[in-house]
């Protein structure tokens, strides 16, 4: 990556590692993230996105490896020395300051003429809309006014790099959206790189630039939204993004004139070898079993030579989505019209060669997508 702003190489932390029982929370990162770039760290709870942000804070050590930013070592400066600005859950705004001076305490600190700090504030307070609790102090107002507080006090200062964490987590849904066009707004215009934590898809396909996915404290996968749909690197990533999730099944395979896949008691997927390039027919006749995946947008319904039995059809003013019993495991397809189908009755589905998933049985890393190897 040219430019690049921030750069993980080799991090570990590991916490209490002379214990019985060492907590190994993120394993050998290595993560560039470009100047001016929105970055997500993206996973379910324990997975090392947050270690990972405070230790490029400065707020946990590293154990091994090394974060440089804008060219410089930083893994063992004090934070202040860091050139972060942070919001955390946690708020950690100052109690014996209004919520006016808890956001301009930064650009006192740095000299910033009144006028010009009063003006940054009014700007931030406006964008966060927190302008009529501005002369309160913390204790006084409520959670969701603290985050946007804590918030506004990081976005308001100057500096290298922009770490969030979980920033609009305590907010209501209609503010939250609204604030999240705001928020990508700013960090795009002023070219504010910046990582943020989040378990939440939709905030990080809204925010981000790129995504990166964590989970047992390794990143599995970087790349921008599409990407991690249409081509994920494992099993983790396909049935961690997209909602519904893809649907996996196990299955044998056999290559020959045709592509078949034999779903553990259940259907067999029979395709032409030509629909799939040199490379991935390759590739997938070096596994007798594998796991193959399909996500719901891509099940074309009336179609196909398979028959399931529909088990629910829910109907959501736009879409419908369908689970349907196959080898004894539910499908989910989704339909953007309205299917007639009763539960108990037979419906015909096909999956397309182009939409379908391939994974190694034992690594679950990705060995095609459609068509192409991996």
């Amino acid at each position: 990556m040219n430019d690049v702003a921030l750069s993980l190489a080799g991090v570990d932390k590991i916490y209490a590692p002379t214990a019985k029982k060492p907590v190994h929370a993120v394993k050998s990162l290595n993560l560039d993230v470009g100047k001016g770039e929105i970055v997500a760290l993206l996973g379910s709870s324990g997975c090392g996105k947050t270690s990972t942000l405070r230790m490029i804070a400065g707020f946990e050590s590293v154990t091994h490896g090394t974060i440089t930013l804008g060219g410089r070592r930083i893994e063992t400066l004090p934070p202040a020395r860091r050139g972060v600005a942070m919001a955390f859950e946690g708020y950690s705004l100052y109690p014996p300051l209004t919520v006016r001076d808890n956001i301009a305490f930064a650009l006192k600190s740095a000299k910033m003429s009144g006028r010009d700090a009063e003006k940054a504030v009014a700007e931030v307070a406006a964008l966060v809309e927190i302008e009529p609790i501005l002369d309160r102090y913390p204790s006084s107002i409520s959670g969701g006014q603290q985050q946007r507080a804590s918030l506004a006090r990081a976005l308001v200062r100057p500096a290298d790099l922009y770490l969030l964490d979980e920033p609009m987590g305590q907010l209501e849904p209609r503010l939250r959206a609204l604030l999240r066009g705001r928020l990508k707004r700013l960090l795009t215009e002023r070219g504010m790189t910046s990582i943020f934590v989040t378990h939440d898809q939709t905030e990080a396909n809204a925010l981000a630039d790129r995504v990166a996915v964590m989970e047992g404290g390794e990143l599995q996968q970087l790349a921008n939204q599409t990407e991690l749909k249409e081509r994920p690197a494992n099993l983790y990533v396909a049935t961690f993004i997209g909602e519904p999730p893809m649907n996996v099944f196990d299955a044998e395979v056999e290559v020959g004139e045709h592509v078949r896949f034999s779903v553990d008691n259940g259907p067999k997927l029979e395709y032409s070898a030509n629909a799939f390039s040199e490379a991935a027919r390759t590739a997938i006749a070096k596994r007798n079993r594998v796991v193959i995946g399909v996500r719901p947008h891509d099940i074309r319904l009336n179609s196909g030579a398979n028959e399931a039995k529909v088990v629910s059809n829910q109907w959501l003013g736009d879409q419908s989505h369908l689970a349907f019993d196959v080898a004894g495991k539910l499908m989910v397809a989704v339909a953007f019209s309205e299917v007639n189908a009763a539960r108990g009755e037979a419906i015909r589905y096909d999956i397309p060669s182009a939409k379908l998933h391939v994974f190694d049985a034992g690594s679950g890393k990705a060995v095609t997508h459609g068509p192409e190897a991996a």
